[in-house]
């Protein structure tokens, strides 16, 4: 008796069990086409890098990453809420041409 109570409860704990109403949240996001679930849809990033793709690209720490970015001396990122990411195509450019400073700085 007692160690089917485990197994039950290593069960539920272990998530053995979809989460109720996640097929409804899925099916919303394939037929909208929109985010309704609190995380982006498969496609809608996929022209977009995390911080570890940048740095993978850029052959640097994700540390450094986001001081290049804090001080405009690359392109600035786009933010989803709590996500930040890069358009793939603008670090791309960015690399092409020589990665140069993207701060409008103002000379007096």
């Amino acid at each position: 008796m007692g160690q089917a109570r485990a197994t039950k409860a290593r069960q539920s704990y272990t998530g053995a069990k979809p989460q109720k109403g996640f097929d409804m949240i899925e099916s919303r996001i394939a037929t909208d086409g929109r985010n309704v679930g609190g995380e982006p849809a498969p496609g809608q990033l996929a022209g977009m890098l995390n911080v570890g793709d940048v740095a993978k690209m850029l052959r640097c720490s994700t540390r450094t990453v986001y001081r290049l970015a804090d001080s405009g001396r690359m392109p600035r990122p786009v933010k989803l809420g709590a996500l930040v990411r890069w358009p793939r195509d603008e670090i791309e450019g960015w690399v092409a041409d020589g990665c140069p400073n993207c701060r409008k700085a103002v000379r007096r």
